[in-house]
């Protein structure tokens, strides 16, 4: 009889192959991290940088491989940059992302002080317990461990702390370090947050090990309409609000192309045998020959439509000026989610087209972003993933997957760093509330994921 993943797993531990330190330095660890405040409006990166930077520097890290960075307009958002380095310089090294900074949590609304780390039922509860202080206290602790066993990887290991994810329109590290460090930054691909295993919330099985490899690209776009107004007792044909409607309604009628990549493809066609069933075979069937039928019905799953294709929606409206006058001013925020490898400029053109009215303005809210492909799922990156997984979780599958949500992985691939979003974290999916209330993650995934990508990132890095 094949032993399940978690005795699987707990069995591993007692073996001389899967040995490896002391949890409590850990634990001690990531507690320090979570209960560093570091929410933009009262915390400060900068505090947890400098702490994480003086424990790599009591683990032996030299001054010259430890980097704390803040911009000048941004003392608080502090990031760290420290590098192992490899023996073959040939080699670029690899990069572990985390950011540092965490949502805003109001102690009034939670259960618990969302600033204190509480382990309560086999979870800890903290804002960043999962997001994502987790991966931060793991790939720095990992850091640790590799200095002070004498590890000598062949290719380079960089930890990139960073600041200013969940508030990239306020101030973003990556954005910064990238385009203004670019040397501390240079890698030839990148671990980050955004993959992750799952369970069944119920039955607590392990359905899969999850990597991310692409997301989608961010930007906001303001429609504008204006006119001369006048007394509301004389209507006119001509009204900024109805202007408006039909422009929205157009909107709403726009569908862009469905397209696949190796993450989408990798899904659909890997879950979908997981799933199983009519959906499972819609599932398969899109990904083996993008049959229409078949992506018809899986377009009514917002959360596979938004996998599939780019998407643009009205999120919010506001005009007029006073009830008894006709509008002379009205805007709408619309909202895209720009499948890999479109240019900002590109979609802004197709909803011009679309509204197909001169009288209404589309314009980016603010600066768009560099587009870029999504990662390629090379054998040289699921290997490794691959082989891992079966040891510590087996017959479990590992499924690749695009986001349709973002993380700082969509400054690094445009930059040429391709970014994975790989933890071996197992969560429900539904339960996790990361920038929600009472934030956790269940105690025993952490630690497993701990294990996995120490040894995840062994496997890329090479060496003894």
């Amino acid at each position: 009889m094949r032993a399940s993943p978690c005795i699987a797993y707990s069995l591993c531990l007692l073996t001389s192959a899967c040995a490896y330190a002391d949890e409590a330095a850990f634990r001690s660890l990531y507690k320090e991290l979570v209960e560093t405040n570091t929410t933009l409006s009262a915390g400060s990166c900068t505090e947890a940088a400098t702490l994480m930077k003086a424990r790599l520097s009591q683990a032996g890290y030299p001054d010259g491989d430890l980097h704390l960075v803040t911009a000048p307009d941004w003392p608080r958002q502090g990031n760290l940059v420290a590098l192992l380095p490899g023996t073959d310089a040939s080699l670029k090294p690899l990069m572990l992302l985390a950011h540092i900074d965490v949502v805003e949590a109001k102690r009034e609304d939670w259960l618990r002080d969302p600033f204190k780390l509480t382990e309560e039922d086999g979870y800890f509860y903290a804002r960043g317990s999962a997001d994502d202080k987790a991966m931060a206290a793991i790939f720095t602790e990992a850091m640790i461990r590799f200095r002070q066993e004498g590890y000598h990887p062949r290719r380079g290991v960089k930890l990139a702390l960073t600041c200013g994810e969940e508030t990239p329109n306020v101030f973003n590290g990556v954005k910064y370090l990238i385009e203004n460090h670019r040397p501390l930054m240079d890698a030839a691909f990148a671990l980050n947050e955004g993959g992750g295993g799952r369970l069944d919330g119920k039955t607590g099985k392990y359905q899969y090990n999850g990597i991310q490899a692409g997301e989608k690209l961010y930007q906001d776009f303001t429609l504008e309409t204006v006119n001369e107004g006048g007394h509301s007792s004389r209507p006119t044909p001509a009204n900024a609000i109805y202007q408006m409607s039909r422009a929205l309604a157009k909107v709403q009628a726009l569908e862009f192309p469905v397209e696949f990549n190796d993450a989408t493809r990798g899904y659909l066609s890997i879950y979908g045998g997981i799933v199983g069933g009519a959906k499972g075979a819609d599932m398969q069937a899109a990904a083996a020959t993008g049959d229409a039928a078949a992506v018809g019905r899986l377009k009514q799953d917002p959360s596979i439509n938004g996998m599939l294709h780019t998407t643009c929606v009205a999120t919010m409206i506001g005009g007029g000026h006073a009830p008894n006058a006709l509008p002379q001013h009205v805007t709408a925020n619309v909202n895209c989610r720009i499948f890999p490898g479109h240019a900002p400029e590109e979609i802004r053109r197709a909803l011009v087209g679309a509204i197909d009215d001169p009288g209404v303005k589309v314009a980016f809210q603010s600066e768009p972003e560099r587009p870029g492909a999504a990662p390629p799922l090379t054998p040289q990156i699921m290997g490794p993933i691959g082989k891992l997984s079966a040891q510590m979780f087996p017959g479990i599958p590992v499924v690749p997957a695009q986001a349709s949500g973002a993380t700082d992985g969509r400054f690094l691939t445009p930059a040429g760093i391709p970014t994975y979003g790989v933890s071996g974290i197992f969560s429900d999916g539904a339960t996790t509330n990361a920038h929600g209330l009472n934030e956790r993650i269940r105690v025993q995934s952490l630690m497993e994921g701990r294990e996995f990508l120490y040894r995840l990132i062994k496997l890329y890095a090479g060496g003894k």
